[in-house]
């Protein structure tokens, strides 16, 4: 039932007719190596491709085929890359989810992702194994719409830019401490970056580590722009760990699509962005023009220590750094706040996607829980804390291959719901929790509801943002809410007349947020917090649809755990 995702919307419509004309291959040769790297002036280990930091960006038109061959020369760690947006319809193997649609790709080794653009978008790539997003492993991904299709909206040149937190600890370092018994947290991170340009303070720096503000790589990033000109602005977040607020000192802008889909433009002085999440924004040069302007990005969602993240909005003929004190976001922790902004994106009226004429067919809720697994310090969804396992996922479904079997999937089913009565103001009252590989199996052409709820983690009073990215689908926001879903009550506040297509939304503190899809697309997704260290630590789960629909699985995404013992019939 493709119906409600792709003929009904018209620019999916448009691209995947228009693809058969247009369509052309976009192929890329991409060497993954370590290189030292001085994004915000310290020098540290960083993962680079074709030595660049950050990595290079693709641009498809809607309906291309993108081919990405990928050499690992990193001598001591095997990589994937996901393609954050990208729905990987026939195509559930080049996901780039590690052990969940293939086996990373081993030091010396190399493949080749193949997969078609289907949506016209602003979207982004990155690694999809450990901590290596961490590193600097990410890049945009643009989709342009077809020729024969006008977007809703004019303007007269274009940035693109992507926001990051940035550690001088390596990703290695944070790994281990994550898993370590005592926790050690590298804290907050030390810099905000901007399309991979930060600037930190040297004089703050101790050890003994390089940090030079002279150099050539921490130079802030600039936009240019011509007086009276209206641009579009991408932005995406690829954060490990923050959540962040936007700003372009000086000017309101008009926020024209999200992750992928065109909404109700809506105006705005600042934008909450969440890890995953992208947006188009459009705004008019229209302030004073003989001088420069900051763009900046501080944190929310936690209480900040590290300083505004800054670019420089440069008017022609105008030199140098802006004058004024950085841009000042809303506080930190005014959730109010940033409900009532989430709220206010909606599903553009000429590309309304209608919501199935039915109910849901199956309801999940996801109690997100802090909890520690044998002293270690874990993430949890209906008190289990995902982990995966050494055969991926799609091809141990595919052909049946069990825990019993060198790391195959484990045969118990997590559960739908939690413990009626849980109290989520509170600590869990049994921090304990246990690890599991299981996964949801969900039956072809089904209406899904997700309701994700918060809860206090295991400090009195703290319960963090979280924001949930599914892979292979874009799903319906249905609505957000405080304290504990009602069924009975909270149903009837939700939006299904036009609420926004996107593939990661955020939970906010002590509340829940309901998402709705189809499964009209086989495959085996996962859908997590994007936090980076959240995932790590357990904060997912493994939809899987429709995997007998599938043809056989390509050879060269398998290869470790049990799938390299499996002859096929």
């Amino acid at each position: 039932m493709r119906e409600p995702q792709l003929l009904v919307a018209a620019l999916v419509l448009l691209a995947a007719t228009s693809s058969l004309v247009y369509a052309k291959v976009v192929e890329y040769e991409w060497v993954v190596d370590y290189a030292w790297a001085a994004p915000d002036c310290v020098e540290k280990q960083v993962i680079s491709i074709n030595g660049e930091f950050p990595g290079p960006n693709i641009r498809s038109v809607a309906g291309d085929t993108v081919r990405v061959h990928v050499i690992n020369r990193m001598p001591t760690e095997a990589v994937v890359i996901h393609w954050h947006g990208m729905l990987q319809t026939g195509t559930p193997w080049e996901d780039g989810a590690a052990y969940v649609s293939q086996c990373p790709i081993d030091p010396e080794d190399e493949y080749t992702y193949d997969f078609v653009t289907e949506n016209a978008g602003t979207y982004f790539w990155h690694g999809h194994y450990g901590m290596q997003r961490a590193a600097g492993f990410y890049g945009q991904l643009i989709v342009d719409p077809p020729e024969n299709f006008t977007e809703p909206f004019k303007y007269d040149g274009e940035h693109s830019i992507v926001l990051n937190d940035w550690w001088h600890a390596s990703m290695i370092d944070q790994q281990l401490g994550l898993f370590s018994v005592p926790f050690r947290w590298v804290r907050e991170p030390q810099s905000l970056l901007i399309e991979g340009r930060g600037r930190y303070n040297c004089s703050l720096m101790a050890g003994g580590r390089a940090c030079n503000a002279t150099r050539e790589s921490c130079k802030l990033h600039v936009m240019p722009v011509e007086a009276g000109k209206t641009y579009r602005l991408r932005i995406a977040s690829v954060a490990s760990l923050g959540s962040f607020n936007f700003i372009l000192e000086g000017h309101n802008f008009t926020v024209v699509e999200a992750d992928g889909h065109y909404v109700e433009p809506v105006t705005m002085s600042d934008i909450d962005v969440y890890s995953g999440e992208s947006y188009s924004v459009l705004f008019t040069a229209n302030a004073d023009c003989s001088r420069n302007y900051w763009a900046g990005f501080n944190v929310r969602g936690r209480d900040p220590k590290t300083p505004t993240g800054l670019a420089v909005l440069q008017y022609v003929n105008t030199s140098g750094e802006p004058s004024t004190c950085a841009p000042v976001s809303p506080r930190w922790n005014d959730y109010a706040y940033s409900v009532a902004k989430a709220r206010q994106y909606l599903a553009r009226k000429e590309f309304i996607v209608p919501l199935p004429q039915r109910g849901p067919d199956r309801q999940i809720f996801l109690l997100n829980t802090q909890n520690r697994v044998n002293g270690r310090l874990k993430w949890a969804l209906n008190n289990v804390s995902f982990v995966p396992t050494a055969t991926p996922a799609l091809a141990a479904l595919k052909y049946n291959i069990t825990v019993e079997a060198h790391g195959g999937l484990s045969s118990a089913t997590p559960p739908d719901y939690f413990q009626e009565g849980y109290d989520i103001m509170k600590p869990p009252p049994y921090p304990e929790t246990v690890q599991g590989s299981g996964v949801y199996e969900l039956k072809g052409d089904q209406v899904v509801d997700i309701i994700l709820q918060n809860a206090c983690s295991l400090t009195a009073k703290v319960s963090e943002v979280h924001p949930w990215h599914l892979h292979g689908h874009d799903f319906w926001i249905l609505g957000y809410g405080d304290g504990v879903f009602n069924a009975s009550k909270d149903y009837a506040s939700l939006n299904y007349y036009n609420p926004p297509l996107r593939n990661t939304a955020p939970l906010f503190p002590f509340g829940w947020t309901v998402l709705r899809f189809v499964t009209d697309n086989p495959g085996v997704w996962p859908f997590h917090c994007h936090i980076e260290s959240h995932f790590h630590m357990g904060m997912g789960v493994i939809f899987a649809e429709s995997v007998d629909k599938l043809p056989e699985v390509p050879t060269d995404t398998m290869g470790c755990g049990a799938i390299k013992f499996y002859r096929s019939p």
